[in-house]
């Protein structure tokens, strides 16, 4: 399942309903991403804040529709690839301040290294992937967020 939304998530409530009544799981995976406080990352264009600078929030767009068209996408590879029960896949957008929620990611399986290795799939396609863009606000202004190599590497390992 595939939620693309501005509202906060309950991740004790999103685990609840994930898990009911799957009898046949044997583990759930669950990644929480948070928005940190500073910048953990120059911008690769040398222009903007540095790393460690404070961040007051982050603001994140996305393309109606066509966001999800590719979150589905990562969702059905990651099916094909292991032996799942289910996924479960919500990323906000909107301006976020430090500590909010921005994305929750859950596969479930009989056995655990299938969760294990479809959580960190998903979430890796989705960093490099997904059509979300990121402006980051600090004191000393506001700055795109660029690609990383570092996701694109973790992203990479999983090119057939």
């Amino acid at each position: 399942m595939i939620r693309v939304q501005r509202e906060d998530f309950d991740p004790g409530a999103e685990l609840a309903g994930f898990s009911a009544g799957k009898t046949s799981v044997g583990g759930i995976c669950l990644f929480i991403g948070l928005v940190r406080d500073y910048l953990g990352h120059s911008p690769a264009s040398g222009s903007g804040p540095a790393a460690g600078a404070e961040v007051r929030a982050m603001t994140l767009e996305h393309y109606p529709g066509m966001t999800e068209r590719q979150l589905e996408a990562i969702e059905a590879e990651a099916h094909k690839r292991w032996p799942l029960e289910d996924t479960l896949v919500i990323h906000r957008y909107g301006r976020l301040e430090p500590g909010e929620r921005i994305v929750l990611v859950a596969a479930s399986s009989a056995h655990r290294d299938a969760a294990f290795e479809a959580c960190r799939f998903l979430i890796d396609w989705l960093k490099t992937k997904a059509p979300f863009w990121k402006v980051e606000h600090t004191r000393d202004g506001d700055s795109w967020v660029d690609a990383k190599e570092s996701d694109d590497a973790a992203a990479a390992r999983w090119e057939k």
